[in-house]
């Protein structure tokens, strides 16, 4: 079962995109309901969910051995989605989230036909030498990273570097001054808007 809020699209595309929260949220944050608000009004059908380690338990991080779970239930959302919709289903998240959602599609690349990846984790704060990119390799499926400049769980340069083990030809966009958590200045308030309307551009060519 996949329990969480769909956005429906006024003027649909025909293509979905799943996105699933970081280790320390749950589907409701604010950061995903504008993004799949952001999505709806780009055309996309969009769900947010809650991961099973969220519904296991209201507060904390994912418990070791909670991974693979939370990777299945990325892989029933999108099943769900793809019996739904005419077009394409493309996974995603933040942080927590979207790493799941990348290893899922690097293990079984029929799962979806791209992501979409908000602040991915490259690393623990303050531990770069602990590179969470082994998979990168495997990963040939397109993807779009959204990565803040001020993000402690990688620096763009990192990112730029780690990029380059992708066979797919993934793309980096940059928000300057956002976080981990992807909160853009006040001068950049319709930071979602902008994500969807690059991730229609990026799908739309592929």
């Amino acid at each position: 079962m996949v329990g969480g809020f769909l956005h429906k699209p006024a003027e649909p595309n025909g293509n979905a995109v799943v996105l699933a929260h970081g280790a320390g949220a749950n589907c409701r944050s604010k950061l995903l309901v504008e993004m799949c608000d952001a999505l709806a009004e780009s055309g996309f059908t969009a769900l947010r969910f809650d991961l099973p380690f969220r519904r296991a338990r209201p507060f904390g991080p994912p418990r070791p051995g909670a991974a693979e779970q939370d990777r299945e239930a990325l892989r029933r959302a999108a099943a769900m989605l793809r019996a739904k919709i005419p077009g394409r289903v493309f996974l995603g998240g933040h942080s927590y989230g979207g790493r799941q959602a990348a290893m899922l599609v690097a293990e079984d690349p029929d799962v979806a036909e791209g992501l979409l990846l908000l602040s991915y984790p490259l690393h623990p704060p303050k531990k770069p030498s602990e590179l969470r990119t082994k998979y990168f390799p495997n990963l040939r499926k397109p993807a779009l990273f959204v990565h803040g400049t001020r993000d402690l769980f990688g620096t763009i340069e990192e990112m730029k570097i780690a990029l380059k083990s992708i066979p797919a030809t993934p793309k980096l966009i940059e928000v300057d001054g956002a976080g981990h958590e992807l909160l853009p200045k006040k001068s950049d308030s319709d930071l979602p808007a902008r994500i969807a309307r690059e991730f229609r551009a990026f799908v739309a060519n592929l």
